[in-house]
């Protein structure tokens, strides 16, 4: 007789978490897309920040240009700038000086009598600070307007104490200790120098502080606290404070300090050490073209940079059949030819030169500048006004400089309403749509997953339910058979 057979209607083993991950990575691809596009934006958003920070460097070297200053640079040497040293601000006028250094600008400085015990106090009272000038010293001594510092000091402050009081009080003196054989001393410096920034110290110890016309025996008898008045300090260890004093092609002149900032218009001359007696020291101060040389050079080098990225980003190589990062990119192209318009522009404001050209500053083949040195320097030798109004010229439209003309343009760019402003905002602008839309995929990935895994979970369910019912099926006919064999 005949038999039955089982179909095999259910499978055993559904791998259905492999099923659900190759399904949701297909529906995951999306993603690689918008991963690579945010890639190239923020590659992009680098780039743009590349060119501003160097249209801020072009801005900067078209500011030497337009300034007065970048056009009136001076050098300044010395025969021994040992003796002394000098420098000039720009457009200070050709000359040339003898300094003779007599004596230095010192700072007031003096010791107090040793005192004993080592450690102990000294009293109580009032210590009073003035600066001022010593005109006999120490007989005269003029106070300078203001108000004098009084440090209170107690009964128990050690010279330590006072010290660190005196440090503390901002009375334009310091104050350390030297310890030797004979005992502690109070050592108080000025910390200026000059006639004016000498100090006096005088006590109080309880009935008053002297004036001229009033004096009290306690605050000058060594005794106590005003064993620290100047009266009371060791003359051997004292430096009153003084001007330096010099001498310009044999007229005396002082300063308080040692450089002289306004003895010779424009010019700072510094009394390093004093010089030898009968060799004064020569000050020259004359034009430095290479002052303007450099401002030209620099604004030619951050121009190249600028033309040079931009060259690099808007590129299409046919050959490789690769483009640069903003080829096709309209806004990079249109900040190169406004770059470059600005540095072929023509001006009616540089008299015998009215293009970069004209003085020696040409464009190669690709848009960089490039600067014939000869005619440069044979330009400034012989119109140095020229060349200046070419670069600086500020009447207006076309009669504008051509580092007016870049300075204007790039401080246009690197406004807050500019071209890199505008530019960054909508790259970020697409950063944040691109964000947006990897949001959506994810949340899309997320619910298909859901609902598929609920479905292959209902699946496999029924499945396993199929395949015990096949096996049933089974065991029933092959009873089935047995009985009837």
């Amino acid at each position: 007789m005949a038999t039955i057979s089982s179909p095999g209607v259910g499978t055993n083993g559904l791998d259905v978490k492999s099923i659900i991950s190759q399904l949701v990575a297909l529906e995951k691809r999306p993603l690689d897309t918008l991963k690579l596009q945010a890639a190239t934006v923020n590659t992009k958003i680098s780039a743009f920040g590349q060119i501003k920070s160097l249209v801020s460097t072009l801005q900067d070297a078209a500011s030497k240009l337009t300034s007065v200053t970048g056009w009136n640079g001076v050098t300044t040497t010395s025969s021994d700038s040992k003796y002394v040293s000098a420098s000039a601000v720009g457009g200070t006028l050709p000359t040339s000086f003898s300094v003779e250094i007599q004596s230095m600008a010192k700072a007031q400085a003096t010791a107090s009598a040793a005192l004993l015990p080592v450690g102990g106090a000294l009293g109580a009272g009032t210590l009073r600070l003035e600066l001022g000038k010593w005109s006999v010293a120490p007989a005269s001594f003029t106070p300078q307007s203001g108000q004098p510092v009084d440090i209170t000091i107690s009964a128990g402050d050690k010279l330590s104490d006072i010290a660190s009081k005196i440090n503390g009080a901002n009375a334009g003196v310091t104050a350390s200790i030297l310890t030797d054989a004979s005992g502690e001393r109070l050592l108080l410096t000025g910390k200026g120098t000059g006639e004016m920034a000498g100090y006096r110290v005088s006590v109080n110890e309880g009935a008053g502080f002297d004036t001229g016309v009033q004096s009290f025996a306690e605050n000058s008898d060594g005794v106590g606290l005003s064993r620290l008045a100047t009266a009371q300090m060791d003359v051997a260890a004292t430096t009153m404070a003084a001007d330096a004093r010099a001498k310009v092609n044999g007229i005396s002149v002082t300063s308080a300090t040692n450089s002289f900032a306004t003895t010779i218009s424009g010019v700072t001359f510094k009394a390093e050490q004093v010089t030898e007696v009968g060799k004064p020291i020569s000050i020259t101060v004359a034009k430095d073209d290479s002052a303007v040389r450099s401002n030209i050079d620099a604004f030619v080098k951050a121009y190249n940079a600028i033309n040079d990225l931009l060259q690099e980003a808007t590129k299409y190589d046919p050959k490789t059949k690769s483009a640069g990062l903003l080829q096709g990119d309209s806004t990079a192209i249109t900040l190169q030819n406004s770059l470059r318009s600005a540095v072929q522009s023509v001006t009616t404001g540089g008299g015998a030169f009215q293009r970069l050209a004209d003085i020696g500053i040409s464009q190669a083949l690709g848009g960089n500048l490039v600067v014939d040195s000869a005619k440069l320097g044979k330009a400034l030798a012989d119109s140095p006004d020229a060349v200046k109004g070419l670069f600086r010229n500020t009447g207006g439209g076309a009669a504008d400089g051509i580092a007016v003309q870049v300075k204007a343009l790039a401080t246009n760019l690197l406004s807050n309403s500019g071209f890199f402003k505008s530019k960054d905002d909508n790259l970020q602008l697409s950063l944040k749509r691109i964000s947006q839309d990897q949001s959506r995929v994810n949340d899309k990935v997320d619910a298909f997953e859901k609902r598929i895994t609920q479905r292959y979970n209902a699946l496999d369910k029924q499945l396993s339910s199929l395949n015990g019912l096949n096996a049933y099926v089974a065991q029933q006919v092959t009873a089935w058979n047995k009985s009837n064999g």
